[in-house]
């Protein structure tokens, strides 16, 4: 039989196979346990002291069943007694550790909306404590891949459509986790973004597009001092992630700098033994199938690997460990700040809740002028999550419902809930009460796509919404939808309500996160990390089998840097919203625009920010720049986000923001000069509340 055929068996027996954790003695007297040398020098000493088979089990997981049961967690890979090395302990994160009960954090797409880097820092702190105190190491969050597609099962996971957006969430997102002492495992890298065929598919990507679109958000992860790297299933330009050598030894470590270990996404990412180990691989998980100790052994048995290239990914491994203090001392022990950290991600969710229509006013909801409210929708009372790595089971939840009867009752005001399922007789409730609220949802997981952008294909199980909102804006004029969705839906009713509102997946506290919005107890804070199209076909991929889902399991990229707003502003496509839209409960005015040419090619853009309504309200300046067309065939789109600051003003009070332009944040990326370089011409650059609503402009020439 030939090796492949006998690595192949190997893998399928090792698959089948989950062996129970162990306990990790103290690391003792060794000469690696002494905690004032360095981590790099320490590693070294332990690698000399190490058996072969010691160090091949350190590069694969060691149990399968704790993926689906999360006991003792959801990936473990067992330590060295014999040399203190501990065993390791992971979690998913990215909203909220999915072990037994944790804190249900509102969706990472809620995160994107509240364009604050602030409450990325307490979401990352939350997660990283209490990772912690469940007893693990390695978190994999944040997830940073961009939502090229609105519709894509992990739509909710991501942080939208920008790549300055993502970059300057995913730091202090990190930066929070770990101060906690655990380590970030920042995934999937690279190109994975959609769920159909993800384990084949192949994304065919220029490496301007790489470079500009999809990489930024992992580059800025690294530069942040991120402990791992999870590597995608999919692969790019023709080679599988994990075998990738250009993109993982070459760009990542090489160029970028990373310093810590990878490991696989779980289950059937890899495919190789040799060709994975010597790409930059170190560690397949949550089993040990193409790393197996047996598998192993025949490639160094064959001469596809030696003792050296087993070194290389171990060492990465320990050195994390030692930089992390796995080896020195025990992870914070002691019971979770339940109240406390409700407290924080329902403040969160109130900034991440965006107001995308309020005709007239009719929010917020005054009680001298509102007596009675109706709450209508199959899904007003539960508690609306995304699957998957996300499906956390919370503490505790407040529904749409709850906040609103809780809210309500405290200004003495009469809530009456529909089901919606018969929408008669949901009309008829509506038409009974001064305001309808009608909670329409749509239903997104890891592994599948949606099928479209309308509610019903979002929530197949669910009743047409569409027509529930249609038959109960016709009996209340003064009907609010309250959208919870992971991402853009289609909303062909939208001219016939006076207010929407998105809340995505809002976490446990969303019930009385909404409430407070729709009473103005806080102004919505939220913004659009995402474009909302009016059509389906409106969308980068519409129309293009070959960019989605890709033939022959090849996705080609070809939309080039026209994804998101991009597309919709270059081929002047009016969406429905607009990114970096949404309203306030008050109004704002920009004025005094100054730009400021930097020695580094770079520029400072000022601007004065007024709060000219009558209530405290919340502004996102937004910063966006268009650039030079550097030649034929490198085209530029009409506007690139470059800056934000969320800014919190009192009635008349007045900011000056000021945004600080790189060289690097003006260029664009020169594939046949392999750098990044600035182009001859004028800047364009324009400050406002969204992609299309920029009322100052000014250039700058180069």
């Amino acid at each position: 039989m030939s090796v492949r055929g006998t690595t192949a068996l190997i893998v399928l027996a090792v698959a089948l196979v989950a062996t129970a954790p162990a306990a990790a003695a103290p690391c003792g007297a060794h000469p690696w346990c002494d905690s004032s040398v360095g981590p790099d020098a320490r590693a070294e000493l332990l690698l000399e002291a190490m058996t072969l088979d010691e160090k091949l089990g350190l590069m694969g997981g060691d149990d399968l069943a704790g993926v689906l049961t999360g006991d003792p967690a959801n990936g473990t890979s067992l330590g060295v007694p014999r040399l203190g090395v501990p065993t390791l302990y992971f979690n998913d994160g990215p909203a909220g550790i999915r072990e037994g009960d944790a804190t249900g954090l509102p969706a990472p797409i809620a995160l994107a909306a509240t364009f604050d880097p602030q409450a990325a820092r307490r979401l990352g702190a939350i997660v990283g404590d209490e990772g912690a105190r469940k007893g693990n190491h390695v978190i994999h969050a944040p997830a940073v891949n961009m939502v090229r597609l609105p519709q894509g099962g992990r739509t909710f996971e991501y942080y939208g459509e920008d790549p300055f957006l993502a970059s300057r969430l995913a730091v202090p997102f990190i930066d929070g986790l770990q101060a906690q002492g655990v380590a970030a495992n920042v995934k999937h890298y690279l190109a994975n973004n959609h769920e159909t065929d993800r384990f084949l598919t192949d994304a065919v990507v220029d490496e301007r597009t790489l470079r500009e679109i999809y990489l930024p958000a992992f580059e800025a992860s690294v530069r942040a001092g991120v402990a791992s790297v999870m590597v995608a299933y999919n692969g790019v330009n023709g080679t599988n992630m994990t075998e990738n050598r250009e993109l993982l030894n070459g760009l990542l470590r090489d160029e970028l700098g990373f310093e810590g270990f990878t490991l696989t996404d779980y289950g059937f990412a890899q495919n190789s033994t040799s060709a994975a180990s010597r790409a930059g691989t170190d560690l397949e998980m949550p089993f040990a199938g193409w790393y197996s100790a047996p598998a192993l052994q025949v490639a160094l048995a064959a001469g596809s690997l030696d003792e050296d290239d087993i070194d290389e990914n171990v060492r990465r491994i320990l050195r994390t460990m030692f930089a992390f203090g796995f080896f020195d001392a025990e992870l914070t022990s002691g019971p979770i700040d339940v109240a406390g950290h409700g407290q924080a991600v329902r403040e969160v969710e109130e900034d991440a809740i965006a107001l995308l229509k309020n005709d007239g006013g009719r929010l917020p909801l005054d009680p001298d002028r509102v007596d009675s409210i109706a709450v209508i929708g199959p899904r007003s009372d539960e508690y609306r999550n995304g699957g998957g790595s996300s499906n956390v089971s919370p503490f505790y939840a407040v529904t749409p419902l709850d906040g609103i009867r809780r809210r309500a009752a405290a200004e003495g005001i009469a809530v009456r809930h529909d089901d919606g399922l018969l929408p008669p007789l949901a009309a008829r409730t509506a038409a009974e009460a001064d305001v309808a609220v009608v909670v329409v949802t749509d239903n997104q997981t890891e592994f599948v796509d949606k099928p479209c952008l309308s509610l019903l294909c979002g929530d197949p199980t669910s009743l047409d919404q569409d027509g529930l909102v249609r038959a109960v804006a016709a009996a209340n004029p003064n009907t609010v939808v309250l959208l919870e969705t992971g991402g853009p839906v289609l909303m062909p009713w939208a001219d016939r309500v006076p207010a929407i509102v998105e809340a995505w997946y809002p976490g446990q506290e969303g019930g009385n996160a909404i409430a407070s919005v729709l009473f103005g107890d806080s102004d919505p804070g939220g913004r659009l990390p995402v474009t909302f199209p009016q059509r389906e076909s409106d969308t980068p991929t519409a129309g293009h089998l070959e960019r989605y889902p890709g033939i022959a399991f090849r996705a080609q990229y070809s939309e080039g840097v026209f994804m998101g707003y991009r597309h919709y502003d270059e081929h002047r496509i009016a969406p429905l919203f607009p990114f970096g839209h949404g309203l306030s409960y008050t109004r704002f005015a920009y004025r005094d625009l100054s730009l400021e040419d930097a020695p580094d090619g770079g520029a400072a853009v000022e601007a004065t920010v007024e709060n000219v309504g009558g209530r405290p309200g919340v502004e996102v300046a937004q910063l966006y720049a268009g650039l030079p067309e550097p030649g034929p065939g490198v085209p530029q789109p009409p506007r690139w986000l470059k800056g934000f600051e969320k800014l919190r003003l009192e009635p008349g009070e007045s900011h000056r923001v000021r945004f600080e332009l790189s060289a690097r944040d003006l260029s664009h990326w020169d594939a046949g000069e392999d750098r990044w370089a600035l182009a001859p011409g004028c800047y364009v650059l324009s400050v406002g509340r969204s992609s299309r609503d920029l009322p100052l402009s000014g250039q700058t020439c180069r």
